[in-house]
């Protein structure tokens, strides 16, 4: 038996950044916490945590996504990628307040798949997504009318991925698309290539152009790429009308990180051993990686690995680290695919002293950061979210 051994990892000039300690307005919704928080030195915070969720009983349901720390997981009713959270909510009726241990989008999804009678609480407002902020209604409604200028707009189908706010999933809703997951995204392309000519991917460009080429034998020339910063995305008429995937300029931040030179590195490193990343890292990682998949393929490839078998893993730092020590007893050596820190910094927001407030706010009767989705962006996003879940 082996012990898990510290990942690899150095901070960089962000690190406080991307461990949640500092803001970056331009992106987040806000970094005001409506209350007092408990200090993170509070010896008694995982007490008063436990002592206010017991109290809450099954009022209270506590969703935890893959990317949480440690110290919110271990409060976590169930753990799992964004839409097994919004489903498994949707799922507990009987529960007053689903706390989303998660990011803005989820519990606007999770909102969505509830009932009128349940609360969606999201313990920091400042933990958004810097790729659902990368498509908003207004520039994915001028793309739209580029594409309507451009004599293709009744050919193309959006798709847009479940990273994604409720005012795109509504968007997409209203012109015939659907969402996808990270599991699905083959599966969506194919029936909206039955309905259309061409897709619009939102708004993660990698994940798109990795499942039209990687798994659908597509070619990059049959895609292109929207930058909604330039007029008419950048692109002329006739590249619009040549393309069969228009893919969003979105990305995630923390997959986008990983290089051709950290799948080099690591196979220098450490011989034989099996790199496997997630499809939201760039074409050329995704092309020099053993395995691709979502969070979900991830943690089962490791499940079902071998004994002393060696992994690079491509994907947010939290789970990597969690998998590593879950696995060290199966001398199954698993590192961070890259060198530097590689947390996503706003799901990392969510600390043990913010669900500290949110458990004990509601267990005074105080409903804090309820995430609410009006019944026009609601009906439209749930149509699309429907056409999904009836995919094949």
């Amino acid at each position: 038996m082996t012990t898990a051994q510290p990942l690899d990892v150095q901070p960089t000039p962000l690190a406080l950044l991307l461990l949640g300690r500092e803001a970056d307005p331009r992106s987040e919704r806000g970094v005001e916490c409506p209350g007092d928080l408990p200090s993170p030195s509070d010896p008694d915070l995982v007490a008063r945590a436990r002592a206010a969720k017991e109290k809450l009983g099954d009022k209270v349901f506590v969703l935890g996504h893959h990317y949480q720390r440690d110290e919110v997981i271990q409060f976590a009713d169930v753990t799992g990628d964004s839409f097994k959270l919004a489903r498994d909510a949707a799922a507990r009726p009987e529960a007053e307040y689903i706390v989303f241990c998660g990011v803005h989008f989820m519990a606007e999804s999770a909102d969505i798949l509830t009932t009128d009678d349940q609360a969606v609480v999201l313990p920091d407002l400042a933990a958004g997504c810097s790729m659902a902020d990368m498509a908003t209604a207004e520039q994915v409604a001028e793309c739209w009318d580029v594409l309507t200028d451009a004599g293709i707009a009744d050919q193309v189908v959006p798709v847009s991925y479940m990273n994604s706010s409720a005012d795109i999933k509504a968007f997409t809703g209203r012109h015939g698309g659907t969402i996808c997951t990270s599991s699905n995204a083959k599966r969506a392309l194919e029936w909206a290539f039955e309905q259309g000519e061409k897709i619009l991917f939102l708004p993660d460009q990698h994940l798109g152009r990795n499942t039209a080429v990687r798994d659908m034998g597509m070619t990059l020339d049959d895609c292109v790429v929207y930058n909604p910063h330039k007029p008419n995305g950048g692109l002329t008429a006739e590249q619009l009308r040549n393309a069969k995937m228009i893919l969003w300029r979105g990305h995630c931040s923390v997959h986008g990180r990983f290089s051709v030179e950290s799948v080099e590195d690591v196979r220098a490193r450490i011989p034989g051993v099996n790199v496997l990343v997630h499809p939201e890292c760039k074409h050329e990682v995704v092309a020099a990686a053993d395995h691709v998949g979502s969070t979900e393929y991830i943690i089962k490839a490791l499940e079902a690995a071998p004994r002393g078998s060696k992994w690079a893993i491509g994907t947010e730092l939290n789970l990597v680290r969690r998998l590593a020590n879950r696995f060290a007893d199966e001398d199954k050596e698993i590192v961070f695919l890259d060198k530097t820190v590689c947390f996503c910094s706003t799901m990392n927001r969510i600390d043990l002293p913010h669900l500290v407030w949110t458990l004990e706010s509601l267990a005074v009767g105080k409903l804090v950061n309820r995430i609410e989705v009006d019944p026009e962006t609601e009906k439209y996003a749930k149509l699309a979210l429907e056409r999904m879940l009836a995919l094949p």
